[in-house]
């Protein structure tokens, strides 16, 4: 279980070796932490089971949406191209905020930037049963129903996860994953913890 969890961040740390000449026009602590955090989304998928019927075809990819101001830039994108997993390459597309949630209902990876914290509740409802692995950054996403949420403690990037939110999105998060993440429970609006 270490292993996994030190291969993660190595993979993480070589992502950020590699690309880091790449980082333009954003403070350098920035991007280094948007680095890391899309290394960690692209393993993410490695380590997440959608069900069948969450793509069209065998072969279609796996569509990843960033909600809001892309605090990536082209980091995302350079991290997944050429990549596959089960056979599936990688899509990015940048969506904006809209009543309609049509186009997120289209991802299959939701980052919700943490400039859309107003609209969190609305993404979260609206994305509730269907198979999107919805992630943020802003404080408390995971409890209010997001199903990964990435932290920063001792300046370090590390990831909450909603285990109930994955169950009803029927996604399957491996063991390898959830032994690294410190596991949260979705709180009602009344301030209590979900049953």
């Amino acid at each position: 279980m270490r292993r996994v969890g030190l291969l993660i961040v190595t993979t993480c740390l070589l992502f950020a070796i590699a690309l880091s000449g790449h980082a333009e026009g954003v403070d350098s602590s920035d991007s280094s932490e948007y680095l890391i955090k899309a290394g960690f989304i692209y393993n993410f998928a490695k380590l997440v089971e959608w069900p069948t019927t969450a793509f069209a075809q065998p072969d279609s990819p796996i569509v990843i949406g960033i909600l809001g101001n892309d605090p990536f830039g082209a980091t995302l994108d350079r991290i997944v191209a050429d990549k596959k997993i089960d056979g599936r390459g990688f899509a990015v597309k940048r969506v904006k905020w809209s009543k309609d949630l049509r186009e997120l209902k289209d991802c299959n990876i939701l980052f919700v930037s943490s400039s859309e914290k107003e609209h969190v509740d609305s993404v979260v409802d609206g994305m509730k049963g269907l198979p999107i692995l919805t992630i943020g950054d802003a404080p408390g996403f995971a409890k209010r129903g997001g199903i990964i949420n990435f932290t920063l403690e001792d300046n370090k990037v590390r990831f909450e996860v909603n285990v109930e939110a994955a169950k009803h999105a029927d996604l399957s998060i491996s063991s390898r994953l959830l032994t690294l993440a410190k596991i949260v429970q979705q709180v009602a609006a009344d301030g209590r913890k979900s049953e």
